[in-house]
């Protein structure tokens, strides 16, 4: 029987149409597609248009332009409260690149030197994962507010409690981690139901982040390899999203296990004796549910995608799901009281300009969402806590995996 038509399907098929011939194109003329970036997508309310909060405009800089150019990606350069005074990478090539295509006369060979620049008042940073901590650091210090690309660091446990003692320290000034979950719409509905009690405690999450390497293809570069030297678990923040970005709660133990390629001539350990290419952990959560979260690369479907099962409702919308929230009597009871009360599900307008972007339509609303919280004084959507909260369980989920799944405590974070 024919699967009713309705209007989200067919913007995910017209969506799905424009990237696959979008992708033929790039590959046709040998640019690397990165899946996620295609996934642009995405459902607006269109009751209401964006309405200026300020004219006040941002003075910032962007750094870092390697192969995601992800310094580019998050729209500042397009947003009517920003001016982008800088930018940098270690690359010249890749410096004057992100120069011209932000329109920005002003370029620094390192964020060190950037730092210095006391016009900049914020900054994006969008260097190797591994620098992460180091970077917002040294901008927090030098007193400006920062915005990073994910993850809150990798590898170092200790960088958590550097990071947040620096941010305990700078509490005038907005650090955001950029987890492109929180604006997906599925996760964006779940984290407003979730607010609004409509579910209740989640009994039981999923997330997934799958992200397929075809043999024999070329893997993506990185600034000294660094996407060679770690472990699955250390990129977690894709699949933890879809409880920490719903709840803003935390993760208190985990037992895990890892996979590694089946031929045993491919078990090379990595730099740091990794031989896994996919884990998967079993996550209790500080309320008493459970969560599943995995980072997979075999083959398959893409994905960043999650789901919950609540007290009273759940919330599922992948694999072509018209609508996700999912309950009985008593949880469509509680929506439609939620709705009563004025609670909306769909985002919000972005400044005319801005593009939704990429990664389930997100990378507008994060730029967005940050500088919103610059003017606003306010927490924006992914703060220290978050962010540690989605990043350092994965640390632990790795150790777990290293010792044949052994339950591991996750530390608790707090300003």
């Amino acid at each position: 029987m024919p699967r009713k038509s309705t209007r989200r399907s067919f913007l995910g098929s017209t969506a799905a149409t424009v990237a696959a011939a979008s992708a033929a194109t790039q590959q046709a003329g040998g640019a690397q597609v990165i899946p996620g970036f295609d996934q642009t997508r995405t459902e607006v309310d269109r009751t209401q248009n964006w309405q200026p909060f300020s004219d006040r405009k941002i003075r910032m800089g962007l750094v870092g332009y390697g192969v995601c150019k992800f310094a580019a990606e998050f729209e500042f350069q397009h947003h009517p409260n920003v001016e982008v005074v800088a930018v940098s990478d270690l690359f010249p090539d890749r410096r004057a690149a992100l120069a011209e295509h932000v329109k920005c006369s002003k370029t620094y060979p390192s964020l060190e030197e950037m730092v210095k620049d006391d016009r900049i008042e914020a900054i994006f940073v969008a260097t190797d994962a591994p620098s992460h901590t180091r970077h917002c650091i040294e901008v927090l210090n030098h007193g400006k507010h920062v915005c990073t690309a994910v993850p809150a660091f990798r590898g170092d446990i200790e960088d958590a409690e550097r990071l947040l003692e620096c941010v305990k320290k700078n509490r005038g000034l907005v650090y955001a981690m950029f987890e492109t979950s929180v604006f997906h719409d599925d996760l964006y509905a779940m984290e407003k139901l979730h607010a609004a009690n409509v579910f209740g405690r989640i009994v039981y999450c999923e997330g997934e982040y799958c992200h397929p390497h075809s043999l024999g293809a070329p893997r993506l570069g990185s600034y000294k390899d660094w996407r060679r030297h770690g472990a699955p678990m250390w990129y977690p923040t894709h699949s933890t999203a879809y409880y920490v970005g719903v709840t803003h709660d935390s993760l208190v133990e985990v037992s895990c296990l890892g996979t590694a390629p089946f031929d045993e001539n491919r078990r090379e350990p990595n730099a740091i004796g990794n031989v896994f290419n996919s884990e998967v952990g079993l996550f209790r959560t500080r309320e008493g549910g459970l969560c599943r979260f995995i980072v997979c690369g075999s083959q398959g479907e893409y994905l960043e995608a999650g789901r919950l099962r609540g007290e009273y409702a759940g919330y599922d919308w992948h694999n072509g799901r018209a609508e996700g929230f999912v309950g009985d009597a008593a949880g469509k009871r509680r929506l439609e009281e939620a709705k009563a009360k004025g609670v909306k599900t769909k985002k919000y307008a972005l400044p005319p300009g801005v593009s939704p972007g990429g990664h389930g339509g997100s990378h507008g609303y994060l730029g967005d969402d940050f500088v919103d919280a610059i003017l606003r004084g306010r927490k924006p959507a992914v703060d220290v806590i978050d962010a540690l909260n989605m990043t350092v369980p994965g640390y632990y989920a790795h150790l777990s995996a290293m010792k044949g799944g052994e339950t591991m405590k996750i530390p608790q974070y707090s300003l």
